[in-house]
């Protein structure tokens, strides 16, 4: 289904821009007729089942390409870059593939949609955090802040030991452990303040 945002956003785009834009809008159309289509991050993007690209327009090239392409084929070797805008930065019309390719592209896109979400690779956890000497001597002072530093979870923790190290200035450092600790014994993370209650 078409989408006025997206007529606008063609209309507006440079002149050059404009029959590249039509061409993938119809061919996203074509090869998945029940995609819908709206405006996302400022952009023209086509969606079934979830996101399946787009296309954006710029001074002077338009950027376009598939959400999932590393999950797909590419037998006509249209993918130049990565993420979303893959399809490469075109300036004439003429430089996007054929409509056929174009089609079998958005078929296949739509076949991945239709399999379910995209895959996420694993990510291994990060380790946990190395407790700075002058932090573990303030903990060991303070009973309260110790039992609440060993209650977070690792990555609160993390944050605490991150802010201290990254101090530039011995001051700074000194400054950030005496927060930390007085936060930590009223059970505060290092970003209690954007929390929701």
């Amino acid at each position: 289904m078409k989408n006025a945002d997206v007529d606008a956003y063609i209309a507006e785009a440079p002149p050059f821009a404009r029959p590249i834009l039509k061409k993938i809008r119809d061919a996203f159309h074509r090869g998945c007729p029940d995609l819908e289509e709206r405006l996302k991050w400022g952009v023209p993007s086509f969606e079934y089942r979830g996101l399946m690209g787009g296309a954006a327009a710029f001074k002077a090239h338009v950027a376009w390409g598939f959400w999932r392409q590393k999950e797909m084929d590419d037998p006509h070797k249209i993918f130049k870059g990565e993420g979303m805008m893959g399809g490469g930065k075109i300036t004439d019309v003429a430089e996007l593939p054929d409509d056929r390719v174009i089609v079998q592209y958005v078929k296949a896109a739509c076949r991945l949609n239709e399999q379910g979400p995209m895959k996420r690779p694993k990510t291994k956890p990060k380790p946990d955090a190395k407790v700075p000497a002058d932090l573990a001597a303030a903990l060991r002072k303070n009973r309260k802040a110790s039992a609440v530093f060993a209650e977070f979870p690792p990555s609160h923790r993390r944050e605490y030991v991150e802010w201290i190290t990254e101090a530039k200035r011995d001051e700074t450092r000194a400054k950030r452990l005496a927060t930390a600790i007085e936060w930590m014994a009223k059970g505060k993370s290092r970003n209690w303040k954007y929390e929701k209650c």
